[in-house]
């Protein structure tokens, strides 16, 4: 049993190390073939629900009986300042790219591709009336609906033959640009690859710097920085293939690279100093090794626990974006965690004591008593001396300081909006400026139509009420028009698009759904035997908000509930993860608050580069929630891994709390200076979303590591004394597991064992 402890784990891949990195580069060389071969297929800017919901049973009853696939569309823009539609270059301009997109029928249903110019021309007046809907009214801007066959992913390996193809007719005058799923598909990987490339630019140096100033080692601080770039090379190496049974966002692999970097980093670096520490302490290379693995390393296998059963908390969700974003994280912690267990222990034992280089330390018994001297000057003095000490005399200013503050923070979270990121939000892009002329000339809500689906026979009734429904879509109440009515071929559903004068993530476009839904369906088929479905974008969104507002509670249940458990098992105690829920949930609603100061209420969003947005992604409170409460718990458990050390050995809590505090604070920040660079590298990215993300992690890690951590948290475990660890006597058939192993015993300035108390 002891081969399958933590510590015999790490002895023996310490014994072992070329056959331990051995495996790993095996392991990495099937995960990079995994990621050439799937991974391009596996990512996927569609968003699914798998949700029992008005837009998803109306979407599903199309493709079952009018095999109505749903198809994407491309609007082309071609607009001047100079010319207009009248002009004979305009014409050419129009003409040579509808001639050529009527070629490209490997993607593109010719039929789809309408000319203004031959509605404009036709004798039939129904026609030409609809020439009207594709021209300007200044002339300055004439659009080309397209309709592209095969799905987003099928349509999408076309992208560069459909633009090559308005590239071509584009000239000085006139600009040829294109907005719809493949474009923004296109823009959005584009931008996404370039906020990726920049987060790790950024993160991994000032990481890397960090740890130099930490471990004072330059040879150590590499150490992290390999384990991290590993686990995110293995974790997206396995979702590619993971892709192969189901389509991930493509934010996948920006969650992995974002987690992996966080906590490879972070684990690593816990493991790594206290190997360290055990060698200034007298114990042999493996010996240390073995320590720090019963140690250091049960406590990032907790952490890591931890962190995935909050993630799994995104799986409560049942739509694509949660499930991918809760996979790619879920992967990356695993192999982390795994390679600190394996790996770390396998390079130190290499490395040895080059590990300190350029610095060379000694680890004689002159050493050793040196090293416990050195210990027994600092403790309690220094920068992290002088606060357990401000912090263990003034426990109630502290706890009400500390808390007041994090409630005053998280206080903007009750005007917090939710949305998603539109194209009035995007970087600067073709995308965005044929969405902008469209938005300014035409209607914008031909983009994304409201599909109205009508589940009933083919009747008088039925169709007198379809035909009310029409007439009563007036322009005042948001609608531009209505299309043709299309029936099953056994006549037993019904189907017509209705387009709205606003962007489908406007908030007039959640007006105009909610008067359909809820006013004018209604009214048109009150009496008539029927069951209407109202779906499109704007509709799959609304049902979003609504779904995670139904389900957050249940996540909140599911995450707490099981990390009450599991810290209550590490630490036989219920008061230690009933403090610890309550001190995550004040840095998580604190996060929140700031995350609507600055991105809706746009206070220092200017300073710092952020895009101002009306709303909040609709996806990101719970993704944050389950992240950051993972995350936070990492730093819980190792601080009071080490209070409950010190409390073992003394039985005096408020000299283990200030103790503890001062054996991990800097560590502690250390490990969350990383983690904010590696956010807000993110968080410089291009994408709204993105920043959002970036930032409320950074913002989140920092209060929990600065506020909570080192200042509420001891604070509240001086006023509470012993019943800190209280464990009700019918729950004392919990196993003992001990994250925090066997203490060592304090000595005195000259090295001697202290007797407990003294």
């Amino acid at each position: 049993m002891a081969l399958l402890s933590t510590s015999g784990i790490s002895r023996r891949s310490a014994e072992k190390p070329w056959w331990v990195i051995l495996g790993w580069i095996i392991a990495m060389v099937v995960a990079g073939a995994s990621t050439a071969t799937w991974l391009g297929d596996a990512l996927t800017t569609d968003f699914e629900s798998y949700a029992d919901q008005d837009s998803v049973t109306g979407l599903h009853l199309l493709e079952e009986r009018m095999q109505y696939p749903d198809p994407e569309r491309e609007t082309v823009v071609i607009t001047s300042d100079s010319v207009t539609a009248d002009d004979p270059a305009f014409r050419a301009v129009v003409d040579g790219v509808v001639a050529d997109l009527r070629g490209q029928t490997e993607f593109i249903d010719p039929d789809s591709v309408i000319s203004y110019y031959e509605f404009a021309e036709s004798d039939d007046p129904a026609v030409a009336s609809q020439a009207e809907g594709l021209v300007a009214e200044d002339g300055s801007a004439v659009i080309v609906p397209v309709t592209l066959v095969g799905s987003l992913d099928e349509v999408s390996d076309h992208s560069d033959d459909y633009l090559d193809v308005l590239d071509q007719h584009a000239t000085d005058e006139i600009d040829v640009i294109s907005v719809g799923s493949m474009s923004l598909n296109v823009a959005f990987n584009e931008i996404s690859e370039q906020d990726l490339q920049r987060g790790e630019g950024i993160g991994i140096p000032i990481a890397f710097i960090i740890l130099i100033v930490v471990f004072g080692a330059i040879v150590a601080a590499f150490v992290p920085i390999v384990l991290a770039l590993v686990a995110i090379f293995v974790a997206i190496g396995l979702a590619a293939f993971i892709g192969n049974f189901r389509d991930l966002s493509f934010l996948v692999t920006n969650m992995i690279t974002l987690i992996g970097l966080a906590v490879g980093i972070d684990y690593s670096l816990f493991v790594v100093e206290r190997y360290r520490e055990e060698r200034r302490h007298g114990r042999s290379k493996l010996d240390a090794i073995e320590e720090a693995g019963g140690t250091a390393s049960k406590a990032v296998l907790f952490s890591g626990l931890t962190v995935v059963i909050a993630l799994l908390g995104l799986f409560i969700m049942p739509n694509s974006i949660f499930q991918s974003l809760g996979t790619g994280a879920i992967l990356v912690v695993i192999v982390a965690v795994l390679a600190v267990m394996t790996l770390i222990p396998a390079i130190i034992s290499l490395l040895g004591n080059k590990l300190d280089w350029p610095r060379r330390f000694k680890y004689d018994d002159a050493a050793v008593a040196a090293a416990y001297k050195k210990d027994a000057e600092l403790i309690h003095k220094g920068f992290w001396g002088r606060v357990s000490r401000v912090v263990m005399t003034h426990p109630w200013p502290c706890v009400l300081l500390a808390g007041g503050l994090l409630v005053a923070l998280s206080i903007p979270y009750f005007n917090m909006n939710k949305g998603f990121e539109g194209f009035a939000t995007m970087p600067e892009s073709d995308v965005k400026t044929a969405f902008m002329v469209l938005d300014e000339k035409f209607a914008a809500g031909r983009l994304s139509p409201f599909d109205i689906v009508v589940d009933a026979e083919n009747t008088d009734d039925v169709n007198a009420a379809i035909e009310t429904l029409k007439s009563s879509l007036t322009s005042e109440a948001g609608f531009a028009s209505a299309g043709d009515t299309m029936w099953s071929p056994e006549n037993d559903l019904a189907h017509f698009q209705v387009f709205s004068e606003a962007d489908p993530n406007a908030e007039a476009a959640y007006d105009a759904l909610a008067v359909l839904r809820s006013d004018l369906v209604p009214a048109a088929f009150d009496g008539v035997d029927a069951r209407v479905y109202v779906t499109g974008d704007t509709a799959f969104n609304q049902d979003f908000f609504d779904l995670t507002d139904q389900r957050t509670p249940w996540v909140f249940a599911f995450v707490l509930g099981f990390s009450f458990i599991l810290l209550m098992i590490a630490f036989r105690s219920i008061v230690i993860p009933l403090k610890a829920i309550v001190m995550n949930l004040l840095s998580v609603g604190a996060a929140y608050g700031l995350l609507v100061l600055v991105f809706q209420e746009g206070h220092g969003a200017g300073f710092f580069g952020f895009t101002q947005t009306p709303t909040i992604e609709a996806w990101l409170p719970l993704m944050l929630f389950c992240v950051l409460f993972g995350l936070s718990m990492d730093y819980q458990v190792f601080l009071i891994s080490r209070i409950r050390e010190q409390f073992d050995l003394t039985g005096n809590n408020t000299h283990a709390v200030a103790t503890g505090l001062q054996l991990t604070a800097k560590l502690i920040t250390g490990a969350a200076a990383i983690m904010v660079v590696v956010f807000s590298g993110f968080a410089a990215g291009q994408l709204s979303s993105l920043q959002q993300m970036g930032f409320g992690l950074a913002v989140a890690i920092a209060i929990d590591a600065t506020i909570v951590r080192s200042i509420l948290v001891p604070a509240a475990m001086r006023l509470l004394g012993n019943w800190n660890w209280y464990l009700p006597s019918w729950l004392n058939w919990l196993p003992d597991l001990r994250i925090e192993g066997t203490p060592r015993p304090e000595h005195d300035e000259t090295g001697h064992v202290l007797a407990p108390g003294d």
